[in-house]
């Protein structure tokens, strides 16, 4: 059982230091998996055939986990788009739209600044967005135009 543990922890050192553009819902989400495929991998064959089930076991449950807290954290970026997508078509000039992920408690605000019509005849507005992550405000400046489809596009 020992030999078991120590291969458990070496592969999920391994796998949470392969994965440098991952964040703490992925890495979360590694290690649970991770834990979870040791364990089920350590109820299959008998001596050396445990220690490779659970080595398996151990790195299929780390990428899937680690996919698991990727979706998540694509939540809020869904969040983030759709509000941004109804500030642009529906929000005055100068009127803050917010979003929140009550999964994550990441929250943001998208803020139209200006509306005009470029030379192209295409709809524009400038805006202004605040995004809170783990309780850091971050703030973005940009533009974004309708498209064809009534979809808003960021040029910039």
């Amino acid at each position: 059982m020992k030999k078991l543990f120590i291969l458990f922890a070496a592969f999920t050192l391994i796998l949470a230091g392969c994965a440098p553009n991952t964040g703490p819902k992925e890495q979360t989400g590694t290690l649970l998996g991770a834990g979870a495929g040791a364990l089920l991998g350590s109820h299959v064959g008998k001596g050396k055939g445990t220690l490779v089930a659970v080595a398996i076991g151990t790195l299929a449950g780390a990428l899937m986990g680690q996919n698991i807290g990727r979706s998540l954290d694509r939540a809020d970026r869904i969040a983030m788009e759709r509000n941004a997508q109804y500030a642009l078509e529906h929000a005055p000039t100068n009127t803050s739209t917010p979003w929140r992920n009550p999964d994550s408690g990441n929250r943001g605000e998208i803020t139209p600044t200006e509306t005009y019509q470029a030379k192209s005849g295409d709809y524009c507005r400038e805006y202004r967005q605040t995004v809170w992550i783990g309780g850091e405000e971050q703030q973005a400046y940009g533009t974004a135009c309708r498209q064809p489809d009534g979809s808003w596009k960021i040029i910039r």
